[in-house]
């Protein structure tokens, strides 16, 4: 061979290994046994026609006359890389330093690079550090190398600092015997989905099963163990592909993705359906500004379905690779552009498979950008006060390994965590839960849940749902009750407290509240049906979000919310005429009471006038405690006993 086709040779090598060309320029082969030559130079042959067998054997041969001979080992090295033989790889390299150490820096770079990728982080630092030294090692080679020493470390340091974890399969019950991942749960952790990549009868050209993915389901028992899974079928499962799919906190929206469909509009798309009673709809492409001719994927709903997640790859915006993107839905169900989440989650590689949890501010996801154990490691951020996103902290080994991990969710109350690993004892990819450690863990949330109703005729109702922080009258989540069951969950932070609106047109609004200021027992949610009143005549709402101190008529800034939707309800309903009632308990004087609700009633009426709702159109009273509706004896119920209602006195 002359040294034009050995010194290409040298480079299509090196490129299979790093992607990037070398520096190699020796001018002859580092053997002068001819014989040896000569049999390297037939590998060759046999290389270039895919025969490995032939390869292989006169690669030996060649080494049996100059054992010294490096080329052949660089070859070998590239066999077993293509075919992620790392262990042989990295035996190629060592020999190749163990014959000439001074061969070229670059050799160093390769071999920590596959050291990695096997988990021997220390070796592969030493190998960096000694690239690194080299005074004439090549510009590309040394930025790869110092780039790849930040996991070196990282790995050899996470090795030694492991954090607490137990992974436990959740069992065969719903593992099936292929492939199992993207676990999505909802929030009351009784119903779960996942993907499972299955046979099909399709052939490929080399003749092994086609796969294709679909989405499986199962449902927590009394006894808080798992239903056996079950295919969920069509219209969600189709002959194509759907996979990395989330489900909705309130189990009633499926997002996942599809790719090289029909209606795509690039090459993977993102997909929703809604399940409305027990059915779920046909599932149709989000569309633009979601879907675009890029490739989209990964999405991740907030708990109240708001807010979007999303991993996209080649938007104009991109910092590299694939990217972490938010989008939020309007008021009219209109998805905004997806805003890229910036330099403090994405990186110039790639991110992917974000987790939003149920407390809208800790993001899990994937990333080989930042500092890791080599390859996609998992890690997670906090948002902040002011809308950025905190520097992402690796989850820690031995969470992430040296392969790829990914697909991370975490229940709602923050204590536990799933997903998918080929680890000993499963049976391929199975689906594993662990208990996750305290820093890693978000914020506890809780959920309220129960059904909304007609109280006349008992007929489930879709209904507006709205719930709102007091202190800030900031609206927090905003969903629809079933159409056909009724059914609603709305999750709920903890050190919060919260007004609680169900409206419909036609009917009277419901309120409620919920202080979780102080709650430390996540695990009982709160239960709550919601009868709706038909507006008539009569029908009357205690508002619960109406506050005053004691004693006192003056509206307390909490009360900003509910007085909001009681404008709304007024404008909404032109012929509506009513009477805001003021109630106390049976503490003080019949006179002092009568005067104090009467000018409570007052101080709301005040508000809505001063709000543009004519004053024609309403009354106030004040009853003292004349209409008790508790018990005065106990103070929850005198609690109950001083509110604040409004009565429908006319409907035109």
């Amino acid at each position: 061979m002359n040294n034009k086709k050995y010194y290409i040779l040298i480079v299509v090598l090196l490129v299979m290994f790093s992607g990037v060309e070398t520096c190699f320029s020796q001018e002859k082969y580092t053997s002068s046994n001819k014989k040896a030559i000569a049999l390297f130079e037939t590998a060759l042959g046999f290389y270039s026609k895919g025969d490995l067998a032939n390869t292989k054997n006169y690669i030996k041969a060649a080494l049996e006359k100059d054992p010294n001979f490096i080329e052949p080992y660089l070859l070998t090295a590239d066999i077993e890389n293509e075919f992620q033989q790392f262990d042989k790889e990295i035996e190629a390299f060592s020999k190749i330093i163990e014959i000439n150490p001074d061969y070229n820096p670059r050799i160093y770079y390769l071999v920590a690079k596959s050291e990695i990728k096997v988990g021997n982080y220390q070796d592969a630092e030493t190998h960096l550090n000694k690239c690194l030294s080299y005074d004439d090692v090549d510009k590309e080679t040394d930025s790869l190398a110092t780039i790849l020493i930040k996991n070196a470390s990282f790995g050899a340091k996470a090795i030694k600092n492991p954090v607490p974890f137990n992974p436990i399969n959740i069992g065969n019950y719903v593992n099936t015997e292929f492939k199992d991942y993207w676990p999505s749960l909802t929030a009351d952790e009784n119903t779960m989905m996942f993907t499972v990549q299955l046979p099909t009868k399709n052939r490929l050209p080399n003749g092994k099963t086609q796969m294709q993915e679909d989405f499986f389901i199962t449902h927590k028992n009394e006894d808080d163990s798992w239903s056996p899974s079950s295919n969920v079928g069509p219209p969600l499962n189709t002959d194509d592909n759907e996979g990395a799919q989330a489900i909705s906190a309130d189990a009633r929206f499926l997002f996942y993705t599809a790719c090289n469909r029909k209606e795509d509009f690039g090459s993977c798309d993102i997909y929703f359906s809604e399940k409305i009673g027990n059915k779920w709809t046909t599932p149709k492409n989000i569309g633009p500004p979601i879907s675009t001719s890029h490739w989209e994927s990964n999405p991740s709903p907030s708990s109240d379905g708001r807010v979007l997640f999303l991993a996209s790859g080649g938007r104009t915006d991109s910092k590299g690779g694939r990217d972490i993107y938010m989008c939020k839905k309007n008021e009219v169900g209109k998805w905004s552009e997806p805003i890229n989440l910036g330099d403090s989650i994405n990186t110039s590689k790639n991110e992917y498979a974000p987790f939003i949890h149920p407390d809208g501010k800790t993001l899990y996801f994937s990333s080989d950008g930042w500092p890791g154990m080599g390859g996609q490691d998992i890690f997670y951020s906090k948002l902040k006060d002011d809308g950025t996103w905190s520097s992402p902290k690796n989850i820690g080994y031995p969470i992430n390994t040296y392969v790829d991990d990914f697909g991370l969710i975490v229940n709602t109350h923050g204590n536990m965590a799933m997903y998918s690993s080929d680890r000993k004892g499963s049976r391929d990819w199975d689906i594993y839960q662990f208990e996750l450690y305290f820093e890693a863990r978000p914020t506890p949330v809780n959920w309220v849940a129960g059904v909304v109703y007609d109280a006349i005729t008992k007929q489930k109702l879709e209904a507006n749902i709205e719930m709102f922080e007091l202190e800030t009258s900031k609206s927090v989540t905003c969903m629809k009750s079933d159409p056909i069951t009724g059914s609603y969950l709305a999750c709920i932070l903890t050190e919060k407290n919260y007004a609680l609106n169900v409206s419909k047109s036609g009917y009277v609004f419901y309120s409620d509240n919920f202080s979780l200021q102080g709650v430390t027992d996540f695990i009982k949610p709160y239960k709550l049906d919601v009868p709706l009143t038909p507006i008539q005549i009569g029908a009357s709402v205690v508002l619960k979000n109406i506050f005053f101190d004691t004693d006192l008529f003056n509206l307390k800034p909490e009360s900003k919310a509910e007085l909001s939707v009681l404008i709304t309800f007024i404008n909404d309903n032109k012929n509506v005429k009513i009477e805001i009632g003021g109630h106390t308990d049976n503490i003080g004087s019949q006179e002092h009471n009568l005067k104090l609700s009467q000018n409570r009633a007052k101080a709301v009426f005040d508000y809505l006038v001063a709000n543009g709702i004519n004053s024609s159109r309403l009354s106030y009273k004040g009853y003292s405690f004349s209409k008790p509706i508790s018990t005065n004896e106990t103070e929850q119920g005198r609690a109950l006993n001083r509110r604040t209602e409004f009565i429908v006195t006319e409907v035109k």
